[in-house]
């Protein structure tokens, strides 16, 4: 098991976050049913026995160059050609496809260190985050210390916090505008990216650094606020400044294509989070008063997170297996190349200990779920069925 993301010491937020046991969550760690051993060895055995690394191969590397190529080639185009202006609009939205393809099968896997074997490799892919607007210090205490670790625990997973507009748990307080959520929620969703490039990174990288939460062993502030700004000034040099040197339009209209193209990316990547633990089919659960869960880690994932559209060959391309978050959650340090076949080991196992194994056969599916979910969850609780 991946006990270096639980050995993380949790310092709550200073959010709606609740105060237990100086922020400290600890799993079961009874486990009669030796659910996870079963599993780990019959997901190493698979390796063994294909002679395979768990890491990436040639296909995600030549994944990698399609989805850098949908990346440049629209924004080189934009800078070079003549272009239409509906054209030009055109190409922001691919430029929000390819962005949204890199976080979720260059950066994601660099950064959880399943891209390659080499370190070296996955702190370069891991670094694509730059060119999204994002930061790697952020996005791993956020992603692979807060989430892998409480998944779906309300006040610990920040992936479930929206701020106040959205309501994501029963656990979060009701306010009156959230009982029109459902209807105006993708609409918020669009918005991702560009709060890491306005303010998402500056406000999480000021209470990461007080709260002393990190992925390493030593963090130099001066270094990570140096990182930080310096990333956001080559960005928006490269993305705003740019373009308005370079191209004969007001300057409205490159805020725009700017606008268009991280609206296009967010609602991606946010679609696609949301539809693995935000939905009818996923619990979320809380901690005792003195922060003791009921199930050990493993089994943890498989009450809070789900998969969809396991047989759609688009989506298990493009999402970089984030469509198979059971296996992802269970295994992050294997690339997903690995998820569907291993998936079945999962699934397999999971049902003999007559553990839930949430999967919903079809996008349109998972999404009608999270869209019931939020409607429920638009209600105040009190009326609430």
């Amino acid at each position: 098991m991946m006990t270096n993301y639980q050995n993380y010491y949790f310092c709550l937020a200073n959010l709606d976050f609740m105060k237990i046991a100086k922020g400290s969550i600890r799993f079961s760690r009874k486990n009669k049913q030796n659910f996870f051993s079963t599993l780990n060895k019959r997901v190493n055995a698979y390796f063994k026995d294909n002679n395979l690394r768990k890491t990436g191969n040639w296909k995600l590397h030549l994944k990698t160059v399609i989805l850098i190529t949908l990346f440049v080639t629209p924004y080189v185009l934009l800078l070079s050609l003549d272009l239409s202006q509906l054209v030009k609009l055109g190409l922001c939205v691919l430029l929000g496809f390819g962005m949204a393809g890199i976080g979720m099968n260059v950066m994601h896997e660099g950064n959880h260190g399943s891209y390659s074997r080499y370190g070296w490799v996955n702190k370069i892919m891991g670094g694509a985050i730059y060119i999204l607007a994002g930061n790697v210090f952020n996005w791993k205490v956020q992603h692979n210390v807060l989430h892998h670790s409480f998944t779906n625990i309300h006040g610990h997973d920040e992936d479930l916090e929206a701020g106040t507009l959205i309501r994501f748990s029963k656990h979060a307080k009701w306010r009156a505008f959230h009982r029109f959520q459902h209807l105006y929620f993708i609409i918020l969703y669009g918005l991702l990216t560009l709060r890491w490039v306005i303010t998402t990174d500056f406000i999480q990288l000021k209470r990461y650094l007080k709260l002393n939460l990190s992925y390493k062993k030593k963090t130099s502030p001066t270094r990570e606020w140096l990182v930080l700004v310096l990333s956001k000034t080559f960005y928006v040099a490269l993305w705003i400044v740019l373009p308005m040197l370079v191209l004969d339009l007001a300057w409205w209209k490159i805020l725009i294509g700017f606008v268009v193209m991280h609206y296009t990316a967010g609602i991606i990547l946010s679609v696609v989070f949301q539809l693995a633990h935000v939905t009818t089919n996923t619990d979320m659960p809380l901690p005792s008063t003195t922060g003791s869960m009921k199930n050990t880690w493993a089994i943890h994932q498989l009450f809070t997170t789900g998969n969809f559209a396991p047989k759609n060959r688009f989506i298990n391309w493009f999402t970089g297996g984030l469509n198979h978050q059971i296996e992802h959650h269970i295994f992050p340090y294997i690339s997903h190349i690995h998820y569907k076949n291993i998936g079945k080991i999962v699934k397999k196992t999971a049902l003999e200990f007559d553990l839930p194994y949430n999967e919903f056969k079809t996008f349109g599916a998972a999404y009608y779920s999270h869209y019931e979910l939020l409607k429920s969850l638009a209600k105040k609780p009190n009326l609430a069925t």
